[in-house]
């Protein structure tokens, strides 16, 4: 179960304790909103500087909003549209710096200023995105990416 525990050591080794954190969360656990729910409040409680973390559910149509953490947002999410629906519609990863220079941004939290969307796959099909906003701009790198995707290889084994 979850532990209240402090996240010591390089970045890399609290990365590394966070996705053993996951493990354990979801470990035999069939439920994807219950897993879901769970890695939004794991990431919400370690990732410093952000607003928003939850994830948006692929529908066949448009994601929708699933489980997360922070202020209400948007519901409905069109495929190719803002950051997620093009995350979800390029199955790609997007890094966005500066969300107010994204064309077709949706802003659904004026405060929120850069931002991150993992696609999550489901026997190679879209399952939805993982989104996380900060206030702040370029508060997402390249070691965030990898530690995300990670996370969210580990959620796809068990979806």
């Amino acid at each position: 179960m979850f532990q209240n525990i402090s996240y010591g050591g390089t970045r890399s080794e609290q990365f590394s304790q966070v996705l053993q954190q996951l493990k354990a969360l979801i470990h035999d656990e069939p439920s994807a909103v219950a897993n879901l729910a769970n890695a939004s409040a794991l990431l919400n409680h370690f990732l410093t500087d952000i607003n928003w973390v939850g994830f948006y559910l692929y529908d066949g149509k448009e994601l929708v909003l699933g489980p997360f953490q922070g202020l209400p947002a948007c519901i409905r999410i069109p495929m190719n549209r803002g950051v997620c629906g093009t995350a979800a519609g390029e199955l790609r990863t997007l890094v966005v710096d500066d969300v107010h220079q994204f064309p077709g941004h949706i802003a659904c939290d004026a405060a929120s200023n850069s931002e991150i969307v993992i696609p999550i796959l489901k026997d190679g099909q879209l399952y939805g995105v993982l989104d996380i906003d900060s206030p702040l701009k370029s508060r997402f790198d390249q070691e965030d990416q990898q530690f995300l995707e990670q996370f969210v290889h580990i959620l796809e084994e068990q979806l």
